[in-house]
């Protein structure tokens, strides 16, 4: 499903709304260093992480970001007030953003002293 979806993580759900893991190319890549072939033959709740790090839609990207940093994690499920699953965020969504608030300071401050000269 990974490969099909072309993503780097799963959230797991029984429901498709509770959060109850999630599944990453590096949880497959160590399953298989340390079990081998037979990885394949196991269930998802293996190999998942259980204790997922979640946001919620009014948190900062910033201090997202940071948390995502630190743990060395790559996708966040975001769940709203009652922990029902939304959207995954991904460092690569965060990166982007980033980029395009440094273009938009640049630009303005190219503005600023063009318009000062």
């Amino acid at each position: 499903m990974l490969a099909s979806k072309n993503v780097g993580a799963l959230v797991v759900s029984a429901d498709g709304e509770t959060v109850q893991g999630i599944i990453s190319e590096r949880d497959i890549v160590r399953g298989l260093d340390s079990v081998g072939a037979e990885l394949l033959g196991k269930p998802v709740r293996e190999l998942m992480t259980e204790e997922v790090v979640t946001c919620v839609v009014t948190d900062r990207a910033v201090g997202i970001m940071a948390v995502m940093v630190a743990k060395h994690l790559r996708h966040v499920p975001v769940v709203d007030d009652e922990g029902r699953l939304i959207s995954m965020l991904s460092i690569r969504d965060l990166l982007q953003l980033r980029l395009l608030e440094v273009q938009s300071e640049a630009d303005a401050m190219r503005s600023y002293i063009v318009g000062n000269s």
